[in-house]
């Protein structure tokens, strides 16, 4: 006698409606881009935390990128902020050497991960049938800096643990 799953059988696939809400479909794909880029290109293991909202614009790290984005039902900006730890840990995955400074190099490296942050998005988007503009990248040094987004939204910050340490991603949509 088989046993089957009944269960199994009549279960149908789960169909999210994100019709009027671009911004989510731009936060996942993000969210997309950055493992690929974790996994494919620095294998690193990556942890998301928990997003909250953002008190005023320090940032938390030393260096940040920001770039803006926009799409016919969204606009907004996303920034990397990096630590001197990340930084460190990054640098040795990707470029065999290791940058332990705020510098150039290091400012450098952050802009280029906003890069292929936003354009691993932008592909994933672009199949999916949406398309949407990104500017260059700003690039932001030292400890306090301010990350002014595009809008006046709110902004979403979320903590990516890297081992012990951890980089921030924020997200302003409107």
């Amino acid at each position: 006698m088989r046993h089957t799953n009944r269960a199994a059988e009549t279960r149908q696939p789960i169909a999210v409606d994100y019709e009027g809400r671009m911004d989510i479909v731009m936060t996942h794909a993000l969210l997309e881009s950055l493992f690929t880029i974790f996994f494919f290109f620095l294998n690193l293991e990556i942890q998301p935390g928990v997003p909250e909202a953002k008190q005023g614009n320090i940032a938390k790290g030393e260096i940040s990128s920001l770039i803006g984005m926009q799409a016919a039902n969204a606009s907004g900006s996303v920034a990397l902020t990096l630590t001197l730890p990340t930084i460190r840990e990054i640098s040795r995955n990707l470029m065999g050497q290791e940058i332990s400074t705020a510098n150039k190099e290091a400012a450098d490296l952050a802009g280029e991960l906003i890069n292929m942050l936003v354009g691993g998005a932008k592909r994933i988007l672009s199949e999916r049938g949406h398309d949407f503009d990104m500017q260059r990248p700003q690039l932001l040094t030292g400890e306090g800096h301010e990350i002014v987004h595009h809008h006046p939204g709110q902004t979403v910050l979320l903590p990516v643990k890297i081992g012990q340490d951890a980089f921030y991603l924020e997200l302003n949509f409107i």
